[in-house]
C-alpha cells in the first residue's frame, strides 16, 4: 500500500487533516489542483477566515497556530443587530462578550495568505506527507483491501482510505455515487476587506438587512473583513462597479462608526446555498468540509465545521488503528459519520432558518426577531450558551479541540 490516506483537495481542511493524520502516524498523500506558488501568495487578496476558539486549539495541536498567531486578530465581542441600510440598526440587539466565558477570545480572524502558507510549510516539513500540486483525480476504484485513484497525468496510487476535501462540487463524492440535497438562496456573498480610520476594538458586527446579512469582522490593524450577502442581481451589480462606486454603495450599510473606509485587496463573490451530502461515507471513502456540508455563512461556521470533521476523523482513525481495525473499513467510517452527521445537519437547519427569518422585510417577522434578540440579550444563561456555541465549545468535542 502506497498510502494510508489519499486526500483530494488542497484548500484548508485537506492540509489540516493531512497534518493531524501524519501526527497520528499515518502516511498521507494530498492531491492539490493548484500550484504551490498560487497557494503561497504573499500579498493580501481580501480573503480571511473566522476561526472559532476550538478551531484555534486544533491548529495549535497540529503545530500550525504558533506560525500564524501574530497575524491573528482576536474577536472579543460580537454585536448582532437588525435594520435597513441608511437607517441605522434597530435598538434591539444581541451583544456577546468573551469575558463571559473562561477560555479566552471567542475566535480569531486570520487572513487566507497566512493560513495557507502555514499549512504548506508544515506539510513540507513532515516526511509522512506527500503533497502533489497541479494534479487532479479523474477516476477512482475500490476493492476489498484498498482504493485506487488515477490522476490526469496518468499516474495511479493506492491507499487504505480516500478523503474527499474537494468542495461543494466534490468529484470524489460524485465518483463514489454519493448524492446531494440542497437549494440556492438567490443570494450571493460579496467578500472584501476595508481599511478604516478608527480602531474596531476586536468587535465583530453582524447587521441583518432585508436582502441578507452584512458581517464586519475585525482584522489586525485598522482593517475589517466584509461578507455582504445580497440578492444575486444586486451582487452582480456590486461586482461590476469600480472601487469608488462600490464604496459608495457599501457606506450606507456599513455606517460611519469606524470613520472613513477604503478598499484593501480584491473583491470576490460566492453564490450562497445549502448543500448536504446524503452520506459522508462510502466504501473506503469519507467526505470532510464543504464536500460533506456547505452552509450559509450567516454564522461564520463553514470552515469551523470542516475543521471539526478533521479532528473527529483523525481521532476515529487513530482509535481504529490502535484496535487493529481496517481504517478504511465500514466500522471505523460509520463511527465518523455517526459523530459528525447530526451536528452538521443541525448547523444546516439553524443557518437555513436564521437566513429565512432575517433576510426579509416582513414587519411581523421583524418584530418577532427583534423581541427574540432582546430576550436572549437580557438572559445571561442564554447569552453564555450562544457565546460558547460561537466559540465552538459545545457538543462532543474531538480531543484535538479540547486543548
Amino acid at each position: 500500500m502506497e498510502n494510508d490516506l489519499i486526500i483530494v483537495g488542497g484548500g484548508l481542511n485537506g492540509p489540516a487533516l493531512a497534518l493531524a493524520a501524519a501526527q497520528a502516524g499515518f502516511t498521507v498523500t494530498i492531491i492539490d489542483s493548484l500550484p504551490v506558488d498560487r497557494r503561497k501568495k504573499a500579498d493580501f487578496d481580501g480573503r480571511s477566515y473566522a476561526l472559532a476558539h476550538a478551531s484555534m486549539r486544533l491548529l495549535r495541536s497540529i503545530g500550525v497556530w504558533d506560525t500564524i498567531a501574530d497575524h491573528a486578530q482576536p474577536m472579543l465581542e460580537i454585536k448582532v443587530t437588525d435594520g435597513r441600510a441608511g437607517e441605522g440598526p434597530s435598538p434591539w440587539m444581541m451583544h456577546f462578550d468573551h469575558a463571559e466565558i473562561e477560555e479566552g477570545p471567542m475566535g480569531y480572524m486570520v487572513e487566507d495568505r497566512h493560513l495557507r502558507r502555514a499549512f504548506l510549510d508544515a506539510m513540507a516539513a513532515d516526511k509522512r506527507i506527500t503533497h502533489l500540486a497541479k494534479e487532479t483525480v479523474v477516476a477512482q476504484s475500490v476493492d476489498p483491501a484498498s482504493v485506487t485513484v488515477t490522476l490526469a497525468s496518468g499516474k495511479t496510487m493506492t491507499g487504505s482510505l480516500l478523503i474527499g476535501s474537494d468542495g461543494r462540487q466534490s468529484g470524489t463524492a460524485e465518483r463514489a455515487g454519493i448524492k446531494r440535497t440542497g437549494w440556492g438562496y438567490g443570494q450571493t456573498a460579496v467578500v472584501c476587506a476595508v481599511a478604516h480610520e478608527k480602531p474596531h476594538g476586536g468587535i465583530a458586527h453582524q447587521f441583518f438587512m432585508p436582502a441578507g446579512p452584512l458581517a464586519i469582522l475585525p482584522l489586525t490593524g485598522n482593517r475589517s473583513s466584509i461578507v455582504w450577502s445580497e440578492t444575486d442581481v444586486r451582487a452582480a451589480e456590486l461586482s461590476a462597479m469600480n472601487d469608488a462606486e462600490f464604496l459608495d454603495a457599501l457606506r450606507p450599510a456599513f455606517g460611519s462608526f469606524l470613520g472613513q473606509i477604503s478598499l484593501t485587496g480584491a473583491r470576490f463573490t460566492y453564490p450562497l446555498g445549502l448543500t448536504l451530502a446524503n452520506s459522508f461515507i462510502e466504501d473506503r471513502v469519507a467526505l470532510i468540509g464543504d464536500a460533506a456540508h456547505g452552509v450559509h455563512p450567516i454564522a461564520g461556521q463553514g470552515l469551523n465545521a470542516g475543521l471539526r470533521d478533521v479532528a473527529a476523523l483523525a481521532e476515529v482513525l487513530g482509535e481504529a488503528r490502535a484496535r487493529g481495525e481496517d481504517i478504511g473499513g465500514v466500522q471505523a467510517l460509520a463511527r465518523y459519520q455517526q459523530w459528525r452527521r447530526f451536528d452538521t445537519a443541525t448547523l444546516a437547519v439553524a443557518t437555513d432558518t436564521f437566513n429565512r427569518l432575517f433576510s426579509n422585510d416582513n414587519p411581523l417577522l421583524r418584530a418577532m426577531r427583534d423581541i427574540g434578540m432582546g430576550v436572549v440579550n437580557a438572559a445571561p444563561g442564554l447569552r453564555r450558551a450562544f457565546i460558547r456555541e460561537a466559540a465552538g465549545l459545545t457538543g462532543d468535542l474531538p480531543k484535538l479541540m479540547q486543548g
